[in-house]
């Protein structure tokens, strides 16, 4: 069993797109047999709708479930690429409507579940209770960096970084606010790690990195192990 942890901007950076779903799509209907669960973030509607309520008056708890819909919006997207016989065509709630999907064998996509937890955190979440063997991490960067590389061109690239030393990147940059964003939240770093799930960050339409992560093999991107 592998978990991906999709990134929003992927699917959805302002209107979904489509050509990308479907190449996705098509890399996860041949790697089936892996067993896989998604886990597809909120992209772009997902920070106006959090920001959008925050500016109407409502709190961060609110701004939360604005923003959840927008993943599970994003699951639905990605359900319909895959289709009836490779994906299991309802988004599930929870982590047990998961776990109990799984069992389908078809490829199960789920957004995110709870105000407070980013969907990095339910990847590590759901990784973690079904024992999953890693994590592929699929984002708009190529790998995870000391610093913003949009930002900092002299930003310092990791091929390979144990447990600790990712903690200690997230805390330095998580803000836990709704629409915002690391490229791996504190509470999802500190799961992978008490469970040592080897966690891999590769970006997102790179699909042969994408799948060589998927199956542990090298690539491009960054591996967290100890």
């Amino acid at each position: 069993m592998i978990v991906l942890s999709v990134g929003g901007s992927l699917i959805n950076p302002g209107t979904p797109d489509v050509s990308y779903l479907r190449k996705i799509a098509e890399v996860l209907r041949k790697n089936r047999r892996l067993g896989i669960i998604v886990v597809t973030g909120g992209g772009k509607p997902a920070r106006t709708a959090a920001t959008a309520v925050k500016n109407l008056g409502g709190n961060e708890f609110m701004a939360d479930e604005a923003a959840i819909l927008s993943t599970r919006q994003n699951a639905h997207l990605l359900i319909a690429a895959l289709g009836k016989r490779d994906g299991h065509v309802v988004v599930p709630h929870d982590f047990d409507e998961a776990a109990r999907a799984a069992l389908s064998g078809r490829v199960v996509v789920m957004g995110g579940t709870i105000p407070g937890l980013t969907t990095d955190a339910d990847s590590a979440l759901i990784a973690e209770k079904l024992n999953a063997e890693r994590i592929v991490n699929l984002s708009n960067v190529n790998a995870v960096y000391d610093s913003d590389p949009k930002k900092n061109k002299r930003a310092k690239k990791f091929k390979r970084m144990p447990f600790s030393q990712m903690l200690k990147l997230a805390m330095r940059s998580d803000e836990r606010s709704a629409g915002t964003h690391f490229i791996f939240d504190v509470f999802a770093c500190k799961i992978i790690a008490r469970s040592r799930i080897e966690t891999h960050f590769v970006h997102g339409k790179r699909l042969k990195d994408v799948e060589n992560a998927m199956k542990g093999k090298r690539h491009r991107g960054t591996v967290v192990k100890d």
